[in-house]
């Protein structure tokens, strides 16, 4: 897997289920407007940072390679 450069947080698509929160309590946290955001984007391994956006169910979680190349979704 490509190493994770970018994470971005699509707040119009975002519902805050907190599933990312949930799996990558360091890097996600749901805001008091009820959405999700990055509060550390190497907060965890990348593969915990995938596994948090793959389990967003509106796939509100998008992540980019270290020259920009959308990794997910």
């Amino acid at each position: 897997m490509a190493k994770i450069g970018k994470i971005e947080v699509k707040k119009d698509i975002c519902i805050g289920a907190g599933p990312c929160e949930a799996i990558a309590p360091n890097v996600f946290k749901v805001n008091a407007e009820g959405k999700a955001e990055v509060i550390d984007p190497k907060g965890d391994t990348d593969e915990n940072i995938m596994a948090a956006a793959k389990g967003c169910p509106v796939q509100a979680i998008y992540l980019y390679d270290e020259a920009g190349k959308q990794l997910f979704p």
